[in-house]
C-alpha cells in the first residue's frame, strides 16, 4: 500500500464526480436509499471524516450528511486534505471506502469500471476482508452477494460490500 493508491483513488472518483449533470444528480444508484446527489454528499461527509480520523481525531460518523451545491470544489477540498493527512499505513480504509463509491458513482451514470485502476479496488477489498465481520457489516452494509464470472476488481469489491453486480 502506498500513498499513491490513495491518490489514485481520490483523482477516479474526482473524475467521476466532475462528469456530473443536471440532468443525472437524480439518477438512482446501487444503494437503494440515494440517488446520485445523495451519495456524493456522503462521500464527502466521509472523506471528512477519514481525514479525522487518520489525524487521530474523534469522529462523529453519526453527525447530519450536508448537502454542497459544489460537490466538485467541496471533494477537491476534501481530497486533498485526506491526501496530505494519511500516512502509507493509512490506506486501507479510504481506499475501500472511495473505491466502493466509485463503482457506486459509476454504475449510476452508466460508466464502467474496467479502465480505472485495480491497485485501489485491491487494496480496499484486502482491508475489508481482514475487518468487515458481520457486526461491522450491520447498518453500513448487506451481505456479501456473489461476483459475476469475469469481473474486475472494483466488481469483486462491490459485490463484497453487498452490492449487485451484472456484467454486461
Amino acid at each position: 500500500m502506498t500513498s499513491a493508491t490513495l491518490t489514485t483513488a481520490v483523482f477516479q472518483l474526482e473524475s467521476l464526480i466532475s462528469a456530473i449533470s443536471a440532468d443525472t444528480e437524480d439518477a438512482p444508484t446501487p444503494c437503494s436509499e440515494w440517488v446520485v446527489r445523495d451519495l456524493v454528499d456522503h462521500v464527502l461527509h466521509s472523506t471528512g471524516g477519514l481525514t479525522q480520523m487518520v489525524q487521530g481525531q474523534e469522529v462523529d460518523w453519526s453527525a447530519p450528511v450536508e448537502h454542497h451545491d459544489d460537490s466538485l470544489a467541496e471533494f477537491r477540498q476534501r481530497g486533498a486534505a485526506l491526501l496530505s493527512a494519511a500516512g502509507d499505513d493509512q490506506v486501507g480504509l479510504p481506499a475501500a471506502e472511495l473505491a466502493v463509491h466509485t463503482w457506486d458513482l459509476a454504475t449510476a451514470l452508466g460508466q464502467g469500471t474496467d479502465d480505472l485502476d485495480p491497485a485501489v479496488a485491491e487494496v480496499g477489498h484486502a482491508f475489508m476482508l481482514e475487518n468487515l465481520g458481520p457486526e461491522q457489516r450491520e447498518g453500513a452494509f448487506d451481505a456479501e452477494k456473489p461476483a459475476p464470472e469475469g469481473a474486475n476488481a472494483y466488481e469483486r469489491l462491490a459485490s463484497f460490500a453487498g452490492r449487485r453486480v451484472t456484467r454486461a
